[in-house]
């Protein structure tokens, strides 16, 4: 297998969970500038919409499906009518993700299994409905997208590091009880990155984004674009023999 055909991802299906926006979109984008056709899972129809003309403009075929990951109904309907539109799916990028910013003895049962039904029970639930598809076709990829807090603990977004800190060991969890389907599992921690939700930190915050910004030895904080190489590496058959690994993403945050 030549070099470039390690990364072409020309005939694979992917689902994106939360990819209408912020990293979601910039995963979609890579993925579909490999030349996957990319399924756009979000509950934001108008940013859906949006997505999918950007991603049609990389000709491939896109797809958007509104979707609640926090309702097992929606993630079962999210692979059926890919299956159905698409033919197939390939690839599952968990991305969907929400946090809630208290201090933990501020936090409500409600808001803690929101968190936890967001980034890791709706992660467990569409790898478990992807898996007979996937293992039928032969095989497939799930990546789940974790944190720089699955590593870290945060007095701020306790429910949130917890969840995320469970996706990496549900990650490994999963590749080890799907690795003889062919079925690869990692994931993928990105550290800080300037999207939506983090642009006013500079303005809003500035001795904490100088703060952050000094502790990156890369000296700068991420763009979406800086995820596309690691994802699609992980959803292409260059990482066949790859599975149950955690990939940070961030400059080298987690080693300072």
């Amino acid at each position: 297998m030549s070099i470039d055909n390690l990364f072409d991802l020309a005939g694979k299906v992917a689902i994106v969970t939360g990819g209408n926006g912020g990293l979601g979109l910039g995963i979609a984008a890579g993925l579909a500038a490999a030349k996957a056709d990319v399924v756009v899972a979000a509950r934001d129809e108008e940013k859906n919409a949006d997505a999918v003309e950007q991603l049609s403009a990389l000709g491939v075929r896109s797809l958007a499906l509104k979707v609640d990951v926090s309702q097992e109904a929606d993630i079962v309907s999210m692979v059926t009518d890919t299956v159905a539109a698409m033919g197939r799916v390939d690839i599952l990028v968990n991305n969907a993700g929400i946090s809630v910013r208290k201090q933990p003895q501020e936090i409500s049962i409600d808001e803690w299994d929101r968190v936890q039904n967001v980034n890791l029970r709706a992660g467990f639930l569409a790898s478990k409905e992807v898996y007979p598809h996937m293992k039928k076709q032969g095989g497939g990829k799930i990546i789940n997208i974790g944190s720089m807090f699955s590593l870290f603990g945060s007095d701020w977004v306790s429910g949130y590091s917890a969840s995320k800190g469970g996706l990496v060991q549900l990650t490994k969890s999963l590749a080890v009880a799907w690795a003889s389907d062919n079925i690869q599992v990692n994931a993928v921690l990105p550290g800080w990155f300037m999207t939506r939700l983090t642009s006013s930190i500079p303005q809003r915050d500035p001795e904490r984004y100088e703060l952050i910004s000094r502790r990156i030895p890369a000296g700068k904080w991420g763009e979406p674009e800086d995820v596309q190489g690691p994802v699609v590496f992980l959803a292409g058959p260059g990482s066949d023999y790859v599975t149950g690994a955690v990939l940070t993403v961030d400059g080298g945050f987690a080693v300072k």
